[in-house]
């Protein structure tokens, strides 16, 4: 390479970036930090949906592991965005409403309460006697296109959680309500 061709291409170091980025409480974004690495994400969380839709899942059930899982992380923009994904495909105010305690209600289908089951265990895999009790479950009313779909759907919405929870990502009025 030319001294030349050297000069124009800049070096690693001076890739990163520049630019002022939103902070909040001393936090980054770090969505906004790293472009392309959340980009990165984003294309994860899309394979993701269209492995669901492939495999059978319905929208509400995803949007109820992403739901659940963002209730055990405690990530309100999250549970803000799932919240209203959920009700954009048709899901009840009821249901969202005790999705929290869905294990002492009738209001939730067999697979959909397998499907909660996954996707609990795969938001604190170090439990390892309610990883069994889950797959156990799971093997009863989904075929393993589905548990990959859901197990798949849980590992990305901890991922976002984790870049929400750790940017401080706040959650903001909207101008129409």
């Amino acid at each position: 390479m030319t001294r030349d061709k050297q000069a124009k291409e800049p070096r690693v170091s001076e890739t990163v970036r520049t630019t002022a980025v939103p902070r909040t409480n001393g936090r980054i974004y770090l969505d906004k930090q790293s472009p392309a690495a959340y980009q990165a994400l984003v294309k994860t969380a899309d394979a993701v949906r269209a492995t669901a839709a492939e495999a059978g899942l319905d929208r509400i059930l995803v949007e109820l592991v992403n739901l659940r899982v963002s209730q055990l992380n405690g990530c309100a923009f999250c549970l803000d965005v799932h919240t209203r994904a959920a009700l954009r495909a048709g899901e009840t105010t009821r249901r969202l409403g005790v999705l929290a305690a869905w294990r002492d209600t009738e209001l939730f289908t067999a697979r959909e309460r397998a499907s909660l089951a996954l996707a609990e265990a795969t938001t604190h895999p170090a439990d390892a006697l309610a990883q069994e009790r889950a797959y156990a479950q799971a093997r009863e009313v989904l075929d393993d296109d589905e548990i990959s779909a859901v197990v798949w759907a849980a590992i990305t919405i901890n991922a976002f959680n984790r870049v929400s929870i750790l940017s401080k990502h706040p959650v903001r009025e909207s101008p129409a309500r």
